[in-house]
């Protein structure tokens, strides 16, 4: 008689959905980084005093009970001057994009973005429709708004537009957003601020009058709270009424809510970390520039940087100097270009140090850029 030995796999026929197999596949490359991170647009630094200090009076018991989200919902709806039915907390902001996918795409809807942009729209709504059009920005990265507008058809049931966009920095504005609200009153709109802090411009406000936009809000970048996994959705109530539908019940884990409102709460640590940011950007745009490397005007906290067919190379002679890059290369209309965070002071100082070691021993020069440095209309203009 055969035996199976642990070492044998067993085989079976079942196959998942269509739409899965045919869907693209997320591989963040997260191991091994204990070096410097600047590859993830995370808080380089720490999270308020007040986080920390929430977090060591947490009790054993604490972690037996199922967390419930609804007060701190309301604690968040008053700190952002709205109504607890307009504000949803979610596992970070991939759940929220993929609560949005599963609550409002039938297999016929269309799904109307940008690219590039952030990678999750793909993977979130290709489970839901295949039907995804993808408006491909030219090289300066500004947003496409009249290609955009055109695009726009009876079958658009969700528009996704990160604000400041990742991975280009790039913004759209508040009054762009509410014209493509107002062109499709018949899709749901989605502002995806995660980076909001680091730029300032915002349709939140908007949320009560505007019926088809919903705001996405991510606390793990300025608030320093990735770990935790809390983001928000700000939407009509209605909306947000349906979301709360095909969500978990206990979607947000309880430490996230116990320490959320210390966050929130602390604005003169946030200040600070936004202003280590907003220096740091310049310095690094300063630096960069004397380097020869073409950039693109960023409002969050990262610098997209054209270095060409040594781009693995590039990323690699970073690394061995402890400092981690983002390569974006498989980004449609990105192959070339790596990414870069902005962290506190000393961060951007090993940044910079790392980037001139790192280019002086790879021998890279700006002629070997994509397009040579200061020649694209899309290139950040000096005074």
């Amino acid at each position: 008689m055969s035996t199976t030995t642990e070492l044998e796999a067993p085989t079976t026929t079942i196959q998942p959905r269509a739409a899965v197999i045919a869907m693209p596949e997320y591989h963040p490359p997260l191991a091994s980084r204990s070096q410097l991170r600047l590859d993830f647009n995370e808080n380089t630094f720490a999270p308020s005093p007040r986080v920390f200090a929430t977090l060591q009076s947490l009790t054993a018991e604490g972690l037996t009970i199922y967390p419930e989200r609804e007060h701190v919902e309301h604690l968040v709806a008053e700190h952002y001057g709205l109504q607890p039915a307009e504000v949803m907390l979610t596992n970070g902001i991939d759940e929220a994009i993929h609560l949005l996918a599963c609550a409002f795409l039938e297999p016929t809807d269309e799904v109307l973005l940008c690219t590039p942009s952030f990678f999750m729209y793909d993977v979130s709504c290709s489970m839901m429709t295949s039907n995804l059009i993808r408006i491909q920005a030219d090289d300066t990265f500004a947003f496409p708004l009249e290609r955009f507008l055109a695009a726009i058809t009876p079958k658009t049931k969700l528009i996704l537009i990160a604000t400041p966009n990742n991975p280009t920095g790039q913004t759209v504005s508040r009054k762009q957003m509410l014209q493509i609200c107002a062109a499709a009153p018949h899709a749901v709109v989605f502002a995806d601020e995660a980076y909001f802090h680091f730029h300032g411009d915002s349709t939140l406000a908007d949320v009560p009058s505007v019926p088809n936009l919903i705001v996405g809000r991510t606390f793990s970048k300025a608030y320093g709270l990735a770990n935790l996994r809390i983001g928000m959705l700000a939407g009509p109530a209605q909306l947000l009424g349906y979301i709360r539908k095909v969500s978990s019940p206990y979607n947000v884990n309880g430490i996230a809510l116990e320490v959320l409102p210390e966050a929130l709460g602390d604005q003169p640590y946030l200040d600070w970390y936004v202003s280590q940011v907003t220096a740091g950007r310049e310095r690094m745009f300063t630096a960069l520039k004397e380097l020869g490397v073409r950039t693109w005007p960023s409002a969050a906290n990262f610098i997209l940087m054209d270095i060409g067919p040594r781009h693995k190379e590039f990323v690699a002679a970073m690394r061995e100097q402890g400092v981690l890059l983002r390569d974006r290369s498989a980004d449609p209309g990105c192959d070339g270009y790596v990414r870069i965070t902005i962290g506190v002071e000393d961060h951007v100082t090993r940044g910079i140090a790392a980037l001139r070691t790192s280019f002086a021993e790879i021998g890279w020069t700006p002629a070997e850029s994509r397009s040579a440095a200061g020649k694209s209309e899309g290139e950040r203009e000096y005074e």
